[in-house]
């Protein structure tokens, strides 16, 4: 099976077929999607400017489609080295029950669904290197109230997502699954409960 590398060769390869091109951009996706698959593509698709069902894209679009993937891959890249360095650390001084960190790191092993967005059509709009610099900031300092990709405080609690954890609390306004880790108790509590009055007004 083709590693992320290869396919990204392939997507930059002028020699290759433009369906192939499409297709190994697609397969990138399944090594490294922060939003998940289908938000991920979705979002690459709409800053490249071409549409999600667009079978022969402009290569020049699918390649900057590719760079700002990459981008964010390297981002995630770094954040696993500095992660991984601070556990063996951990480890070696005897601490060895993980964090709440450690439990969110677990559910994006490989970078698959960072920064979770259950709904496909709503994302964030900024690069998405620069979304995953946010929240690996926020995961490095004191919790807060606020989503740390949009900075809303507008969270709302929601079960029956697609992805480990399968509830959590959703920023309303860019669609993150916000982690845990990253938020305050009261934040948490309060997306709880803005849940249960909206089940209640239906």
């Amino acid at each position: 099976m083709a590693g992320f590398r290869s396919l990204a060769r392939q997507v930059r390869d002028p020699q290759c077929d433009l369906a192939l091109r499409r297709y190994s951009l697609r397969k990138c996706l399944e090594r490294f999607a922060p939003y998940g698959h289908r938000a991920t593509w979705d979002h690459l698709c709409s800053r490249a400017g071409f549409g999600p069902e667009d079978r022969s894209p402009d290569p020049a679009r699918l390649v900057a489609a590719l760079d700002e993937l990459e981008a964010a891959r390297d981002v995630w890249l770094a954040y696993e080295e500095d992660f991984a360095r601070r556990r063996r650390k951990e480890k070696h001084d005897g601490l060895r029950r993980p964090g709440s960190v450690d439990d969110w790191h677990r559910c994006t092993w490989g970078g698959h669904g960072i920064a979770w967005c259950d709904d496909p059509d709503v994302h964030p709009s900024a690069p998405l290197a620069e979304v995953l610099r946010r929240l690996i900031t926020a995961l490095e300092r004191e919790p807060g109230a606020a989503c740390p990709v949009c900075g809303d405080t507008d969270l709302e609690w929601r079960y029956g997502l697609a992805h480990e954890p399968s509830s959590g609390p959703v920023c309303t306004g860019c669609g993150i699954v916000v982690p845990a880790p990253v938020l305050t108790s009261e934040a948490v509590r309060r997306s709880r409960s803005r849940r249960s009055r909206s089940l209640v007004a239906v």
